[in-house]
């Protein structure tokens, strides 16, 4: 592919008639992830500077429903497996290599580790979905210490279960900057230290210009010791995904549209980071492009 499928552009968290579950083209996941929105609420500990969820107006749906999220799962997959999904305007462009369903995302509107039946949520999809298709909780890694968590990742790691944390910065100003959350920046780094010390973890950082500006050479150098400082101490971190913003950022800065300053990095500037990830740490690398092309892997030779 020269450029990306009109269903990688957009990832509408709204599906139809259902209120939970939601099928998007997926560049990380390298087909179609299924993914199932455990926060209609919009509840989350960070307000990061490129959200892409509108705070602005009131959600349709304010309580997740455990039995109508297992109907539209099971629908899902239905939908998928016949081909019907295929069909669907949002993917007839799609080819069908990429129709194949690689994983369930607990991602959506919040934060999934926020969830009081967090465990509940994760033994629901398991017991659901293929065993090749992945069990995927996309996190910010705040909630990750919570005994309810816990239990939900032991079920994770029995069915193709897999974490992708957030981290987004190296210094405790810069993590303020972006994801501007009142969670001690430590608290993330040893929730991360810890889940990877379990089990291998994917990191997700995004990195972009505010006000013009890229984060500075320091910022990136500290960012490699932090990746640095979880195989130190026993953790195991499987991928680093390097990205910068694709879609148009709905946050709000000092009363004024994200959009306005949070911008995305050139190829060559998000190459630059992803290249230092390798050469400082020694981990495996890829880039996800503002132009929303496909992944380039960074791999050691």
């Amino acid at each position: 592919m020269t450029d990306l499928l009109p269903a990688h552009r957009k990832h509408p968290r709204q599906f139809e008639d259902f209120k939970f579950v939601y099928p998007v083209l997926s560049r990380r996941s390298g087909g179609l992830s299924i993914g199932l929105n455990a926060n209609p609420d919009r509840h989350c500990c960070f307000d990061c500077i490129y959200c892409q969820v509108d705070r602005a107006t009131a959600p349709a749906v304010k309580r997740f429903d455990l039995p109508t999220a297992e109907n539209e799962l099971a629908a899902m997959f239905q939908l998928a497996a016949s081909g019907a999904l295929a069909r669907h305007p949002q993917f007839r462009k799609t080819p069908k290599a990429l129709m194949q369903v690689k994983d369930v995302a607990l991602s959506g509107d919040g934060e999934p580790t926020l969830l009081p039946n967090f465990a509940a949520v994760i033994k629901m999809v398991a017991r659901l979905k293929p065993q090749e298709v992945k069990l995927v909780l996309i996190t910010n890694a705040a909630g990750l210490n919570r005994a309810e968590v816990k239990r939900g990742l032991a079920i994770m790691d029995a069915h193709n279960g897999e974490v992708w944390a957030k981290l987004d910065a190296g210094t405790e100003a810069y993590f303020k900057l972006i994801d501007r959350s009142a969670i001690p920046f430590a608290r993330i780094l040893n929730n991360l230290a810890e889940c990877a010390h379990a089990r291998p973890i994917v990191i997700q950082s995004l990195f972009m210009k505010v006000h013009g500006h890229g984060p500075s050479p320091e910022e990136i150098a500290a960012y490699c010791e932090r990746l640095q400082e979880i195989p130190a101490g026993g953790g195991k971190i499987k991928l680093v995904q390097v990205g910068t913003v694709a879609r148009r950022p709905l946050a709000m800065i000092n009363g004024r549209p994200a959009w306005q300053s949070v911008t995305a990095l050139s190829d060559r500037e998000l190459d630059a980071i992803r290249d230092s990830v390798r050469h400082r740490t020694g981990l495996i690398a890829e880039s996800y492009y503002g132009s929303a092309r496909q992944s380039t892997k960074a791999r050691l030779t």
